[in-house]
């Protein structure tokens, strides 16, 4: 009498019960959201089971796995990856980032920037560059990294009004997608940026200040040109991405917090 090998570790039912735990739902929980039963999914975990390319991308879609390891399961369950990863460089991008790009263009005289999953910064509208001014040259040298640039002794940090409070936003940002998805490089970034020195004369406002003046949402306060600039910060993402470069774009839109920040920025518009 045989019988079926138990998964130790290294297959798909030992990631998929890594992404069930992740995500704290009992077997019994993602069976019924799945149309299955806790056994059937004991099974797949345990390795008892092969589960289908059908099956494992019902449970991806409930455990809210991220497009590029939905790849990795299937690898892992002896599947072909069923999502490509595209250049935004390709011809076949090219409606995309024609759209992506007046988006951004729209957004002027407003800043307005595209990142990957990374945060490297893939387009950006003029109004971004005008904040970049007397950040160091090596932070500006291909490619650019968003968080590098923003917290970095030698980028915008030092101009930042309210940098100990945007400072821990953006790292509990970065902190809320590393545990939703098994990035090593988005891991690696963190660790760099958090370790940055927090530049002394830096963050002259305290959080009561900046919820004085905006009591319903934080605002990046950031020195520029002999004034204060007030924004709030917007995230996008695409819907049902069936692309792994198009699933971790996202597109920052920074909003006006005050009216002197809108009339500073629309007297520059030509």
């Amino acid at each position: 009498m045989t019988t079926a090998a138990t998964d130790t570790g290294s297959g798909a039912g030992a990631l998929l019960r890594s992404w069930r735990e992740r995500r704290q739902f009992s077997q019994l929980q993602l069976a019924l959201r799945a149309d299955s039963s806790a056994r059937h999914i004991s099974f797949i975990e345990t390795g008892r089971s092969r589960p289908s390319q059908e099956m494992i991308l019902r449970l991806a879609e409930h455990l809210d796995v991220p497009v590029r390891e939905r790849n990795t399961l299937l690898l892992a369950a002896g599947y072909a990856p069923l999502y490509p990863e595209t250049s935004m460089d390709d011809p076949t991008m090219d409606a995309l980032r024609a759209g992506v790009e007046r988006l951004l263009a729209a957004h002027d005289p407003y800043p307005a920037l595209v990142v990957d999953g990374t945060y490297r910064i893939l387009a950006a509208n003029r109004s971004v560059g005008l904040l970049l001014a007397g950040v160091a040259e090596h932070l500006l040298e291909q490619p650019l990294n968003a968080m590098r640039i923003t917290l970095h002794p030698e980028g915008l940090a030092p101009r930042i009004r309210n940098l100990h409070e945007w400072r821990g936003h953006l790292l509990e940002q970065m902190e809320r997608q590393i545990a939703l998805v098994r990035s090593e490089p988005l891991r690696a970034l963190y660790e760099e940026v958090s370790a940055y020195p927090v530049p002394a004369d830096a963050g002259a406002e305290s959080s009561r200040d900046a919820a004085e003046l905006f009591p319903f949402a934080l605002p990046l306060r950031i020195e520029h040109d002999g004034r204060v600039l007030s924004f709030f910060s917007t995230i996008a993402t695409f819907n049902t991405p069936m692309d792994v470069t198009v699933s971790e774009l996202a597109m920052e839109t920074f909003l006006p917090a005050d009216p002197e920040t809108v009339a500073y920025l629309q007297s520059l518009t030509p």
